[in-house]
């Protein structure tokens, strides 16, 4: 990280520290640095006009009418104690209300139903005048401005207990992911469980390396910044959070349309497709809503509101909960013809029901209509919580009319075994680029676009679909190694051997309690002596 981005995340954490003790966690402070850092970005913006001579080359965030010429920033500096409570009270609140009056841009996403979490005006005003007021948030760079936003959005992760943190997709996996993807200027680009952002971000920036030098016309690369990348996200202070952190990286624009969509992407079918779907949907195992291919004319219940229906679902008429599998098929539907994926799926998404279930199904549908090319094993101990094996799957939109007598799209589903022998744990040895590194050369070499000169090796095996569709509950959870632990990485003693055992129990104890409480059973306490 920029060194001048590293000094602006660790003033801004350690007031993050300051606030916890007022009861402010670290999603709220957020939430919070992102309205304020807003606010101080518009009134920047009239300091640039004021540089500009002619009107028709001024820009405005905030509005300009009105009682609105003496609002914004400049207000909140003036202010103190209880007064500058109340002002920032009633302007996030009257901003929020732009949203319910049908202004749809990232400015009314961002302030929708916003609410000041921070009660003590010393504190407020401490974050206003000797923190945010003291940087220039438009004009700085955006590896500063952009890498200390994303950066406190880790460290908020990490600071998270059994919350949104929980599942955050680690730089180093999400930045080799897009290395395999390659995504292109004139790709579409979307998340449809975006998060914070931290996909769509990765994407694009690998465009802006890759591609900057080409000098490429300056309407493609604004096409790109505002319309070619998109996301979804359901939870909205998640959401704002993520066009926040777009915006701080100049994705999408204040007065524009909005580039994260703020609602639940399994609700309807797609109205817009993408040629790369990059994405690590919610796990859990089982979801409140029941997606149906099934309508009201059927005469089932397949309309109520807790009933999504989804005719371009894969499973038809069979109807499921399980989150990773509703999105799999989203995802398929998101594609455009040759559109390329790659998700993020727990491991029971490759083996989880039997013969006719919706897993089985729904893996066939993979292997027979779609190139499900790739399979990459991932290390345990890569999220925040405990006990989470997890898998990327690769695979591509095929163009064409296929026969029930044509051979699967997929001819062989290769897959690498990172997790075999590889110690990883979130501090002391945390994932990092070079443990990708094999992977992507020989998974995605630059030498082999089209993935026609893989050989296989120690982790890399190929195995043919026609055989794994030969198995009546298809199931995809191939390609584990056996592998003696590598040096220094396995347990060399009693002491570890019974410290590795307890933690292989520990895990497989979360995973029971995590699939009872999903089937609301309770589980007899453990008892005590």
């Amino acid at each position: 990280m920029n060194p001048a981005a590293r000094q602006l995340v660790d003033r801004l954490w350690n007031y993050c520290n300051v606030l916890r003790d007022d009861g402010v966690s670290s999603q709220d402070y957020l939430e919070q640095l992102s309205f304020l850092v807003f606010l101080k970005m518009a009134a920047e913006q009239e300091e640039l006009n004021r540089e500009k001579r002619d009107p028709a080359d001024h820009k405005h965030v905030l509005p300009v009418t009105g009682k609105w010429k003496r609002r914004g920033w400049k207000e909140l500096l003036d202010l103190e104690g209880e007064p500058l409570e109340e002002a920032y009270t009633k302007l996030l609140a009257d901003l929020g209300r732009r949203s319910a009056d049908g202004d749809h841009t990232t400015l009314s996403l961002i302030f929708n139903r916003a609410r000041n979490r921070i009660e003590n005006p010393a504190n407020l005003r401490r974050l206003i005048v000797d923190l945010i007021n003291e940087e220039k948030w438009l004009r700085a760079r955006s590896d500063i401005k952009g890498a200390a936003y994303e950066a406190l959005i880790a460290r908020s992760a990490e600071d998270s207990r059994g919350g949104a943190g929980q599942y955050f997709t680690p730089r180093v996996l999400i930045e080799s992911i897009v290395r395999c993807m390659r995504p292109t200027p004139y790709d579409t680009i979307t998340d449809p469980a975006c998060g914070t952002g931290g996909f769509l971000l990765a994407a694009y920036e690998h465009i802006v390396r890759e591609y900057e030098k080409d000098d490429l016309p300056d309407l493609d690369w604004e096409e790109l910044r505002t319309k070619r990348i998109w996301g979804t996200e359901i939870v909205p202070t998640t959401a704002r959070i993520a066009a926040m952190n777009l915006l701080l990286h100049d994705v999408g624009e204040a007065t524009g349309l909005p580039v994260i969509d703020v609602t639940d992407a399994l609700r309807n079918q797609p109205t817009r497709h993408a040629s790369m779907v990059l994405a690590n949907p919610p796990f859990g195992r089982k979801s409140s809503v029941t997606v149906s291919g099934k309508g009201e004319e059927d005469g089932d219940d397949a309309s109520s509101d807790a009933t999504y229906y989804r005719p371009d679902f894969w499973l038809g008429n069979m109807t499921t909960t399980n989150k990773q599998l509703n999105f799999l098929q989203h995802i398929g539907t998101l594609l455009t013809d040759k559109g390329r994926a790659a998700v993020i799926v727990p491991d029971s998404v490759l083996y989880e029901g039997g013969k006719n279930s919706a897993g089985a199904l729904i893996r066939r549908e993979l292997l027979t209509n779609y190139n499900l090319h790739t399979m990459l094993r991932l290390p345990e101990n890569i999220f925040q919580a405990a006990g989470v094996k997890a898998v990327v799957l690769f695979f591509d939109a095929t163009s064409g009319f296929r026969s029930e007598t044509d051979p699967p799209r997929t001819e062989r589903l290769w897959v690498y075994d990172l997790r075999t022998g590889i110690n990883i744990t979130l501090k002391k040895r945390p994932l990092k680029t070079e443990h990708l590194a094999d992977f992507e050369q020989l998974a995605f070499g630059e030498d082999d676009p089209d993935r026609t000169k893989r050989v296989e090796s120690e982790r890399f095996h190929a195995f043919d679909a026609a055989k794994l569709l030969a198995h009546e509950s298809v199931n995809l959870n191939v390609g584990e190694i056996a592998m003696l632990p590598a040096e220094g990485q396995g347990p060399t003693s009693i002491a570890e051997l019974t410290l590795s055992v307890a933690k292989n129990l520990r895990n497989t104890l979360s995973e029971i309690e995590a699939f009872a409480k999903d089937l609301g059973v309770e589980l007899p306490k453990a008892e005590q002596g």
